[in-house]
């Protein structure tokens, strides 16, 4: 039972005419070392896309003037190193000082609005009805997530989700995209203590993705390793996730985060559980992989062999990382080596060789493969979109599409909407309280993309200095 995951019998393999190529097809790939056909490689130059140019702040003039306003104070705060650094510090004291409705009504248009969706339904509604209207598709994010020493028992697992159902049902049923998705952290159902021990069980052993598919349509599993008690909460979290993955299967693609390298392994394996079970006709389950980690390259290829043998589509969002100090801080302290990459150069590597890798495979199976270059790095997404056009790939085949966080980079996310590119913007939603940790986070984050930030603001004062000056012109 722990040998490692079993092929499917034959029969599992003809379910789908998607689900037919060999591993020896994938192998035979030039990302492993052959050579790609010449046919792949030749695409008219007139056939190539145009050069994307981020450096245009018309793209901003389908905000509105306190929009612009409201952005470039956020901006400019989060240059500020002593207040990023300390951000859930100030904001604890703020909380502390104005109590929960004064320091509300000082986040909600400022920080809050920036970045999140709202809390009603309306405020919601109206959000991605905007967003839609400027060719922007909504990937909705309820904000829970929990790390080592944060576990709140099974009733709050359970309300999480209920939280998460009504994410599936709120994508699904409003008419803001197409092809909806959301995102999922599996700490909100799954204690992150559970997580850590099933990552040091998986260094030793593997277990059988068919064990997981089991537990999941409840059958009572014992899983080796693990004591009574976390076991029966093993399978009542899998049951969890189990009635997410129902919920949204054929109806909303859910994109799992990735979180943190010690708990890493469990995620993916409960993931690639969730995609062995409803992936078969669709990739409607999504795994998140950290370029920023030495060890994303081998992962990713070691899932995409998962796939084949086990006869699934595999979704993948592509994303840099964002836990990058706490990694080496905890490395450090622990007097390991760091997991992540020495320089921000290595990580592009990463990102990029990795980006090669889903894209030469989507080109030759599309429905089988899907990505979202989840960046905010204008040279990945110009690569991305020349690579694309190399490969004869369709802007808006939905195979691939982009992916920026709500109130960041809006330059770019813009820009490729234009441009007829399918692009999705990370919205969370909920109250004040239910937020604060996620917009903590989006602070930390905007300090080590500081560059970018600076473009953007730079960006954000060409128009606003652009709508001064025609607003004199037009009142004198």
């Amino acid at each position: 039972m722990t040998s490692g995951p079993s092929r499917s019998p034959p029969s599992a393999m003809m379910r789908s005419p998607l689900l037919r190529p060999s591993l020896h097809h994938f192998l035979s790939l030039r990302l492993l070392g052959t050579a790609a056909p010449k046919a792949v490689e030749r695409v008219a130059a007139d056939a190539l896309p145009v050069a994307l140019n981020f450096e245009d702040p018309s793209a901003f003039r389908v905000k509105s003037f306190g929009e612009l306003l409201r952005a470039l104070g956020v901006f400019q705060l989060c240059s500020v190193p002593v207040l990023v650094n300390n951000c859930g510090k100030l904001m604890s004291v703020a909380r502390t000082l104005l109590g929960k409705r004064g320091f509300a009504l000082l986040l909600r248009p400022s920080v809050y609005a920036q970045f999140v969706a709202g809390e009603s339904e309306g405020e919601i509604t109206h959000s991605m009805e905007k967003m839609s209207s400027l060719g922007l598709r909504p990937m909705l994010a309820v904000p829970i997530e929990e790390d080592l020493g944060e576990s709140t028992g099974e009733r709050r697992y359970n309300d999480n989700l209920a939280s998460m159902l009504e994410c599936v049902d709120m994508s699904h049923s409003n008419a803001w995209s197409k092809d909806p998705m959301m995102q999922l952290k599996i700490t909100a159902l799954l204690s992150p203590e559970l997580c850590v021990k099933l990552s040091t069980l998986l260094s030793e052993q593997q277990y059988d993705l068919d064990l997981l598919v089991r537990a999941m349509d409840g059958e009572p599993i014992s899983f080796p390793g693990l004591q009574e008690s976390e076991n029966t909460h093993f399978l009542c979290g899998l049951q969890r996730l189990n009635k997410v993955g129902e919920a949204s299967a054929n109806k909303v693609r859910v994109l799992v985060d990735a979180e943190y390298t010690y708990m890493n392994p469990a995620l993916s394996l409960v993931t690639m559980a969730m995609m062995k079970k409803f992936n078969q006709d669709g990739a409607w389950i999504w795994n998140t992989y950290q370029c920023y980690l030495k060890e994303s390259r081998s992962l990713l290829l070691q899932d995409v062999r998962l796939s084949i043998s086990e006869s699934f589509c595999l979704g993948v969002k592509l994303v840099r990382g964002a836990y990058m100090d706490k990694e080496r801080k905890l490395a450090n302290s622990q007097g390991c080596s760091e997991p992540v990459h020495e320089s921000w150069e290595h990580t592009n590597d990463s990102y990029n060789g990795s980006l090669d890798i889903l894209l030469e495979l989507i080109s030759r199976d599309p429905q089988r493969y899907r990505i979202i270059v989840a960046t905010h790095n204008e040279e990945s997404v110009r690569r991305a979109v020349q690579r694309m056009g190399e490969l004869g790939m369709d802007k808006d085949g939905g195979s691939v599409c982009f992916g920026q966080l709500l109130g960041m980079c809006d330059h770019v996310s813009l820009t490729l909407a234009q441009q007829g590119y399918l692009v999705y913007k990370s919205v969370p939603y909920g109250s004040v309280d239910n937020t604060l940790p996620y917009l903590v986070r989006r602070a930390q984050e905007n300090r080590t993309v500081l560059q970018g930030i600076r473009k953007e603001r730079d960006l954000l004062r060409l128009e606003l200095h652009r709508r001064l000056r025609q607003g004199l012109r037009q009142g004198s």
